[in-house]
């Protein structure tokens, strides 16, 4: 029999429907590998039982002969971003120990009306903010990928959403849900060979979703396959009034509208995304993903975006301006840790708090935004980052009157060894590159893997598109899917 850890959504979905085999069957296998895999601390919480109760759920409407619901049988990991009603939402920090929400986030209450089941939190960067799962307050993330040649170095899972790539990557789970602020579902999708995207900005409501910074943060499933992206994503977005910025539009079929022939499109190539000491195999990927196109039909073509060079200072004042003001709440009145000195006063209180509750890397964020926010400095730096980002989102525009999508890497480099980049914040930051400025832009972006680097490694592609056509994306990424043929996966060690 298949190892049934081994499906994708689509084949748990399809299989449950035909009667293959029992919903409890699939969640108890997924739940057999959670328990046995504390050796990547993909996890912050277990919610096993969440699991098996959907899985319940599912076999019953089955057997009644009821009408099945888009998810029956799936069971998925949770980013602990999400607000999740009675069990512990942390955003793996020491601020929210302890918080159980009396309240469901948007997304995942659509997750569970579509009738998937929920594993368990997963483990992330602290507050969202990193790019290699090393800042939570629950310990690293560890990539179950391994390089070759004996090296047993533990290896970023990348971030922040680090738990559900690794999660998904050693089949703990077929998908999770993941948020991308400037990156962080595709990045960690590049690091461990699965596919993840991040939709146009307002697709998927933010309610519920522990803010980082609140003009770039979006959700967006993480799974092995470009079709199930797409079938999480059709659960995920939707409009929610609850949410300002969400957008009021009707969700289309992606699965059902997905094809590789490109044929009629055009893909740019933007020029400045080739740096002087580009990394040369993920400029050999970069160039083998443009064959793969052409050979689905598209047409190729060189585009400009002269501003990308200003994307990544620009996101590193605008995402800690937001930050630091997202993250003034926690002040331990009103929920979440408190410290409170013998003798102390309120002032001594918020001191107290913060300073137990935040992380390194949250302090260094908040710093940087309450800096570029203070009266002296808010026109220079803050109002001056907005303009730019006007300007990256224009260039964005006038690409997109020559072309349809846009073909880029997705990381400047395959995964790297826990600790390397801690002590330089600024390299940890580059791995941000080639992420950052369609997240400035609001626009969908999907990394798909495209093959291993030399040390067996997974290395990934991003494909960017125009503001709500995931359509186009998803089908060029199912093009690149299908050409590459990425079917390798971790040497179990865990």
């Amino acid at each position: 029999m298949t190892n049934l850890t081994d499906l994708t959504v689509a084949e748990i979905r399809d299989g449950f429907r035909a009667g293959d085999f029992s919903a409890r069957e699939v969640a108890a296998a997924f739940n057999a590998n959670v328990a046995a895999a504390k050796a990547l601390n993909a996890f912050i919480v277990e919610t096993p039982e969440k699991a098996l109760e959907a899985a319940d759920a599912a076999d019953r409407a089955r057997a009644a002969g009821e009408a099945l619901k888009p998810l029956s049988g799936v069971p998925i990991g949770m980013k602990d971003l999400f607000c999740t009603e009675g069990v512990q939402t942390t955003a793996a920090s020491h601020m929210l120990e302890g918080f159980k929400p009396t309240y469901e986030s948007t997304v995942s209450k659509k997750l569970w009306d579509a009738g998937a089941g929920m594993l368990g939190k997963l483990n992330l960067d602290q507050f969202a903010m990193g790019s290699s799962n090393e800042t939570s307050y629950y310990g690293n993330v560890i990539s179950p990928w391994r390089r070759g040649g004996g090296d047993n170095a533990a290896l970023a899972p990348g971030g922040s959403s680090g738990g559900s790539s690794a999660a998904i990557s050693a089949r703990l789970c077929p998908a999770a849900t993941g948020t991308d602020t400037g990156g962080s579902i595709r990045q960690p999708a590049a690091f461990t060979g699965i596919s993840g995207i991040k939709p146009t900005y307002g697709r998927c409501s933010r309610w519920g979703i522990v803010a980082f910074a609140s003009s770039l943060d979006q959700a967006g499933p993480m799974a092995r396959t470009v079709r199930d992206n797409a079938i999480l994503l059709e659960s995920m977005a939707g409009f929610d009034p609850k949410d300002s910025t969400s957008l009021d539009l009707a969700v289309p079929q992606w699965e059902a509208s997905l094809s590789s022939d490109l044929r009629g499109k055009k893909v740019g190539i933007p020029r400045e995304y080739r740096p002087d000491g580009l990394n040369a195999e993920i400029a050999a990927l970069w160039d083998r993903g443009i064959e793969w196109l052409k050979d689905a039909g598209a047409e190729v073509v060189e585009v400009s975006l002269p501003h990308t060079k200003y994307a990544l200072p620009t996101y590193y004042i605008i995402a800690p301006a937001e930050a630091s003001s997202n993250l003034a709440r926690y002040d331990g009145v009103r929920y979440g840790q408190r410290d409170l000195p013998d003798g102390a006063g309120l002032q001594d209180m918020y001191a107290a708090t913060r300073a137990a509750g935040f992380g390194p890397e949250v302090k260094r964020r908040i710093m940087i935004g309450t800096y570029v926010l203070s009266a002296g400095f808010y026109d220079a730096y803050y109002t001056q980052a907005q303009k730019v980002r006007a300007l990256i989102a224009r260039d964005f525009d006038q690409a997109f009157e020559k072309c349809d999508l846009l073909l880029t890497p997705t990381a400047p480099s395959a995964s790297f060894a826990l600790g390397e980049k801690q002590a330089d914040p600024l390299a940890m930051y580059l791995n941000d590159v080639f992420t950052v400025p369609a997240s400035l832009a609001g626009l969908p972006a999907i990394a798909v893997p495209g093959g291993l680097d030399a040390q067996g490694l997974p290395l990934g592609l991003q494909i960017i598109g125009k503001a709500l056509d995931e359509q186009t994306v998803l089908n060029a990424g199912l093009a690149i899917e299908e050409r590459a043929g990425f079917a390798a996966r971790p040497e179990k060690w865990w």
